[in-house]
């Protein structure tokens, strides 16, 4: 049981937005808790309710900002695999190690780039992403953007900045390019493949991460007037050459070897002289198997971006003449005068590469072993030791893959960068090596660890300085926070007029042997008072301890100098021209290279090309706006879901984070030039009904604007606020407004309903005016198509009465035709009394006859083109006589007349109670009419009907 004095009352800090929640009564952890905790009370009052940690997205919010309660915050939150942290201006990204599904898709893409206020969502890299992105279409000054994305080695710089490519090559792609295939290709595919590539080369498998960049990377992303992604561009910075040829404990060479070795085809092998079953001195630990050993990717996106299979395959030849070089072993020579000798295995693999680099194998012996000298006007040759052989062996492998790399950045730039006419803006993603501790440090590390103390000061120097300097020169009531800054460290790492390398550039120029132990004795003698370098005295090695902000590195400086030389044979170099492979050939001879072939140019050391090349990015960086990113590696082990707190914690004061959120909680996080602030804000004062105010934005005058300032803030504030309320939401400063997030989100809704009171009114005059407007329209067209369907009508009428007319006349005369033929179809008196056949007519003789034979005389029975009669008669065998076969084929289909043996029998319709139009047994011609008839129309069945009069009482009888 717990004792009465467990329990206590806490007043809880801000939480949740700043809500101050005060009287809660809460239990603490036991007194019985060790000494040693490094939570102290006021620390333990706010993490009693730990189950609400994982709520606050911004680590502001934490109350009291101490590393333990950001830790603490931060391990709740990875519990529950949220992975990203605001804290303050800086995104805070831990690692999961591990894919999370659906963290990084199209449409949370997409979610986050069509918010109104992104800041409202869960914080997220895209966030950034999307800041800096608004802040380029709202012409913000400094326009142009950098993405400074910074941590150690490990941490995920390398996957964010992929997702921050990968998130404007989606949301910057204008919607013709999405329908131009061309375009999509020219534009965001070559900027997405440009980036596997690059890592293919450039990257390596550490202790410390599978994936770890061995060179420096800035890429600016290109944006046109329209904010649309056009092109894109690749600053690199001290690529990591020495892991060519010399590969630390547990640790790979470059992905792009390890590629070849597992994803050649049989054919590929052929042409590269790498057989199955053959091992390499330059590729450990090739049994390990890691995500990026993906040669299929590599080889599509050199085919999006442009290289073509042949280039491929000199590229290939290249790099597997390099592992072939690795191979090759010399042994002393038992005659000093006499150049070292091959091992026994070592002519092979010298053939193969001599071979595949396209140089003779003769003669690429000969440079490796014999060092040519200059004594005058005359060339000496010497021979080289065993030492010298293995070193001029690294160099030519280190000199080929970095002149072949620099080869393809400026390939990659060439395909993907847009004409300087094309683009106005970009976005910068800063993505550099992280900061590096291993058991020997040399060279690298120390230009590493530099390139991160740059970082870091700019960091120190916009953000946490500028902020407090800001702070003073406006005015401003501010307690000052401490801060780490690491300007000393710099001061002795390139101070003037003596820092560590200066003495190293000056050791390096002198034409002599090294001395480590020399060296390290200058250093002491000239840098002894410096506090941030130190020296074990009991150890033998000699090197020098740097103190840097993330913590002390011990360098080794044995070799060191060498490496600050890189000396380059000259005769390797012109063996290398001469190559038969056609790259090789075009980076060593086509085009100027880097490689100093004069005495003068060898004075440029490592540290100094390096050197000026940060100088150059830091002072782009300084005229673009950044936004920083601090990705945390939550363990060393490479581990999902891992968190170990000593570990974080260090990461968490290296890179100043609890200053930061020290700075940002405390302070005003927002600033807005006066002339900025009336322009945006003065609508608020002019729609207000409390205070009607007349801003003047072409007003140059501070106090004018400040007084204008004064009035928008006591009209946002609705007189609602005390005195100290107001000053800790709002400053007027000199020049600028200072703002906290909370006033800017009320000045903002103020703003945001005002302007859409604003936008109604203008849609209700837009909607009357339309309205008016399709009113206007409706009756015009009313009116034309009333007048046009009138004259349609007026002139289908006349048609109608033209025609009308037409038809009546030809019917009437069709009438009378009809008529006349059908009187003349009875048999009247006329007819009976007359005993010769009248005259046929012309068309009665056109249209045929046909004779009936059973008669004493024959009896013409006429082919009329419209009737269906036949005079009542027995059945009768008939000859049929007729011209043309359809006038006969028309009489015989009118009679029905069907064939019985080729005899014809005519039935008439007497047989199927029908009638005839004739009453009386023909005497002269019989008329039929087999199409239409004015008989049409008569009685058929008179004995159905009970009264049948008029024409065909006449016409018709009876048949029985």
């Amino acid at each position: 049981m717990r004792s009465s004095t467990d329990r206590r009352n806490f007043a809880v800090g801000p939480r949740n937005g700043g809500a101050a929640v005060k009287g809660v009564t809460q239990r603490v952890h036991s007194p019985d808790q060790s000494r040693n905790d490094p939570l102290e009370d006021d620390v333990q009052a706010f993490l009693i309710d730990e189950d609400q940690l994982h709520t606050f997205d911004d680590l502001t919010k934490v109350n009291p900002v101490t590393p333990a309660t950001v830790l603490k915050c931060l391990q709740a939150r990875y519990s529950l695999k949220v992975f990203y942290t605001h804290a303050g201006c800086t995104l805070v990204a831990l690692n999961p190690f591990q894919p999370i599904p659906d963290l990084y898709s199209v449409d949370v893409m997409k979610e986050y780039h069509y918010a109104t206020q992104p800041q409202e969502f869960k914080p997220h890299i895209f966030i950034v992403a999307e800041e800096a992105y608004r802040n380029v279409q709202g012409q913000l000054e400094p326009v142009n953007q950098s993405l400074v994305v910074s941590g150690e080695s490990g941490a995920g710089k390398t996957w964010t900045s992929r997702c921050l490519m990968k998130y404007y090559a989606t949301v910057a792609a204008s919607a013709q390019a999405v329908s131009s295939q061309d375009a999509v290709e020219r534009i965001e595919r070559r900027v997405l493949d440009s980036n596997p590539l690059m890592e293919a080369f450039g990257n390596a498998c550490t202790l410390r991460n599978n994936n770890s960049s061995r060179f420096g990377k800035y890429i600016q992303l290109q944006m046109n007037r329209a904010q649309l992604l056009v092109g894109a561009s690749v600053q690199t910075y001290l690529l990591e050459k020495t892991r060519v040829a010399c590969q630390p404990a547990n640790e790979r060479n470059f992905h792009i070897f390890y590629q070849m070795m597992k994803g050649a085809t049989d054919e590929q092998r052929t042409d590269w002289k790498m057989p199955q079953d053959q091992c390499f001195v330059w590729l450990p630990n090739c049994e390990k198997q890691i995500e990026e050993d993906g040669f299929l990717e590599t080889a599509e996106a050199m085919v999006h971006l442009g290289i073509d299979a042949e280039r491929q395959r000199q590229i290939f030849r290249v790099l597997a003449g390099i592992l072939q070089l690795g191979n090759v072993s010399f042994c002393s020579s038992t005659n000093e005068s006499q150049p070292c000798d091959l091992d026994q295995d070592s002519e092979d693999f010298l053939q193969r590469a001599g071979e595949l680099l396209g140089v003779p194998a003769e003669e690429l012996c000969r440079c490796l072993r014999v060092r040519t000298l200059k004594a005058g006007k005359q060339n000496v040759l010497k021979p080289c030791s065993q030492a010298e052989c293995g070193v001029r062996r690294d160099c030519l492998a280190k000199v080929i893959y970095g002149q072949l790399f620099e080869w393809l950045v400026t390939f990659i730039n060439s395909c993907i960068c847009a004409d300087q006419s094309k683009w106005c803006n970009f976005i910068g993603v800063l993505d550099v090596y992280g900061f590096e501790c291993f058991q020997i440090n040399n060279l690298e590390q120390l230009c590493i660890n530099y390139a991160n103390e740059k970082l870091q000061q700019h960091f120190v120097a916009h953000y946490l300085r500028a902020q407090q300097e800001e702070y003073v020169s406006e005015g401003l009531e501010w307690s000052f926070i401490k801060y780490q800054d690491n300007q000393s460290c710099l001061d002795l790492l390139e101070g003037s007029p003596i820092s560590v390398f200066s003495l190293l550039n000056e050791e390096s120029r002198l034409n002599r042997a090294s001395d480590s132990t020399a060296l390290r004795g200058r250093l002491e003698k000239e840098l002894g008072g410096n506090g941030n370098i130190c020296w074990d005295k009991f150890s033998k090695v000699p090197h020098f301890t740097v103190a840097h902000y993330a913590g002390k590195v011990s360098y080794q400086l044995e070799g060191m100098v060498e490496k600050n030389k890189d000396p380059v044979p000259p005769e390797l170099i012109g063996l290398l021209e001469k190559s038969d492979n056609l790259l090789l050939h075009e980076i060593f001879s086509d085009k100027e290279t880097e490689i100093p072939h004069s005495k003068g140019l060898s004075r440029v050391t490592v540290i100094s090309k390096f050197k000026n090349s940060l100088e150059n990015l830091m002072k782009l960086l300084l005229t673009t706006a950044p936004h920083y990113t601090r990705c945390i590696k939550p363990n060393s082990d490479c581990r999902p879901l891992t968190f170990k707190n000593r570990e974080v914690i260090l990461q968490l004061e290296a890179c100043g984070i609890v200053e930061t959120i020290h700075i940002s909680a405390a302070g005003f996080p927002i600033r807005i030039p006066l002339k900025s602030f009336v322009q945006r804000y003065g609508p608020i004062g002019k729609c207000s009904t409390s205070s009607r105010l007349d801003p003047d934005p072409d007003a140059e005058s501070t106090n004018v604007l400040q007084q204008e300032v004064e009035k928008l803030v006591r009209v946002a504030l609705q007189h609602n606020v005390s005195c100290d309320e107001r000053r800790s939401l709002v400053h007027c400063g000199k020049t600028k407004v200072f703002l906290t997030q909370p006033m800017l989100d009320l000045l903002e809704d103020h703003r945001g309903k005002i302007l859409s009171r604003c936008a109604f009114t203008i849609q209700c005059c837009w909607l009357r005016h339309q309205r008016r407007r399709r009113l206007a329209r409706r009756q015009s067209a009313t009116l034309i198509q009333a007048a046009v369907r009138s004259w349609l009508v007026r002139k289908q009428i006349r048609r109608w009465n033209g025609a009308a007319s037409v038809i009546q006349n030809t019917w009437k005369k069709w009438r009378a035709l009809l008529k006349s033929l059908a009187e003349a179809e009875l048999d009247e008196a006329e007819d009976l009394a007359a005993d010769d056949s009248p005259a046929l007519s012309a068309v009665v003789r056109e249209r045929g006859s046909v004779q009936l034979s059973s008669f004493q005389e024959p009896v013409p029975v006429r082919g009329w083109p419209m009737g269906l009669a036949l005079a009542s008669a027995p059945s009768i065998t008939v000859s049929l006589t007729a011209t043309g076969f359809q006038k006969m084929i028309s009489v015989m289909t009118s009679l029905n007349l069907p064939s019985r043996r080729g005899e014809y029998k005519v039935e008439t319709n007497q047989y199927k109670q029908g009638l005839a139009s004739i009453r009386a047994r023909p005497r002269g011609s019989v008329k039929l009419h087999y199409q239409r008839s004015p008989l049409l129309y008569a009685d058929m069945q008179p004995d159905l009907k009970s009264n049948v009069t008029g024409f065909n009482e006449i016409l018709l009888e009876k048949t029985l």
